[in-house]
């Protein structure tokens, strides 16, 4: 392990690091203007988008229960705007499946009758079939990166932003957050974390810890190379029963509603993290996607995937990696 971070960090602090610097200078500019960025693309039109994902259905159904799945995506994008119909079937018909078990509904069909009249059918549906939710520190490899990787990425930027896709959860953004704390970056880093729904997004903005689980993250962030106390990067409820993240750290947090697969890019990002996210994307879903980010990333940026880049990915030839068996990848000038 010491010698892949090894290689990472001289693959980050490469020939290029100097270029680097320059081009993510030159961009900062745009910080001003995230706010106004991000409204107009999520108001953006998404009917180009949303054809592309159609395309990608590769089969058409063969049994009733198949049709059924196919025509309860259609409804939820036609009621509820959010288009599942480039998702991975397995993993959807998986989802929904517990999803009847757990609202009782014997049929697709009839959980379709729930989600399209029951406002909270609909919310537990949208929950199932969205990114399962992170714990802090629970991914030991992906702390391990990030600590090698936000100081050599960000620090060349004047105002360093980091883009927390289809984001897992306050802890995720939390995790974060804490580690360009101990990188001395977080008093000029934005991080962007955006989720795909509203309820979703008052749920992130009001999280707060049970001091009950405490322990458990604080083991969590030892086995990760935490060092210290998780608990004082936090303040601590009056009755002494609950946690929220300090101020000078969550401050640092812009929540926004976003959709992957129907807006359109708000910003430019030094880091991009979308590695829990892609997984339950299909072939050309993914492949929407993965230009996103691209169009996305600033000039010697840092792109965390699920897997790694494939031939037939249009963007590969953009990216190098920084590890040879490692979905991370920095962005060519």
């Amino acid at each position: 392990m010491t010698s892949l971070l090894a290689s990472i960090k001289a693959a980050l602090l490469g020939p290029d690091s100097g270029a680097a610097t320059t081009a993510q200078n030159a961009s900062a500019a745009t910080g001003a203007q995230s706010e106004s960025a991000m409204s107009a693309a999520s108001s953006a039109s998404p009917a180009s988008a949303s054809a592309a994902a159609a395309n990608g259905r590769r089969h058409s159904p063969s049994t009733v229960e198949e049709l059924e799945l196919e025509l309860l995506l259609e409804a939820i994008f036609q009621c509820h705007g959010y288009d599942y119909r480039g998702y991975q079937r397995e993993l959807v018909a998986r989802h929904v499946r517990a999803t009847m078990r757990r609202l009782d509904t014997p049929t697709i069909s009839a959980l379709q009758a729930s989600v399209l009249h029951d406002a909270e059918a609909w919310d537990v549906l949208h929950r199932a079939l969205y990114v399962d939710p992170a714990l802090m520190f629970d991914d030991a490899s992906e702390v391990t990166l990030l600590r090698m990787s936000l100081g050599a990425c960000l620090h060349g930027a004047a105002l360093p932003r980091i883009w927390l896709a289809d984001c897992a959860g306050a802890q995720q953004a939390w995790t974060l957050a804490i580690l360009l704390d101990q990188e001395q970056l977080i008093a000029r880093t934005e991080i962007y974390a955006t989720l795909a729904s509203d309820s979703l997004l008052a749920e992130a903005r009001q999280a707060s810890l049970p001091m009950a689980r405490m322990t458990e993250l604080q083991a969590f962030y030892v086995r990760s190379g935490g060092i210290g106390q998780l608990l004082d990067y936090f303040d601590v409820s009056a009755d002494g029963t609950r946690a929220v993240l300090a101020p000078r750290l969550s401050e640092r947090i812009t929540w926004a509603q976003y959709n992957l697969v129907t807006d359109a890019s708000f910003n430019e990002f030094h880091m991009i993290l979308g590695q829990r996210a892609l997984p339950a994307f299909g072939m050309a879903l993914r492949q929407r996607v993965l230009r996103l980010f691209d169009d996305s990333l600033a000039p010697f940026g840092v792109l965390a995937l699920d897997r790694e880049l494939e031939p037939t990915d249009r963007v590969g030839s953009h990216y190098r990696a920084l590890a040879s068996h490692l979905p991370w990848y920095q962005r060519r000038a």
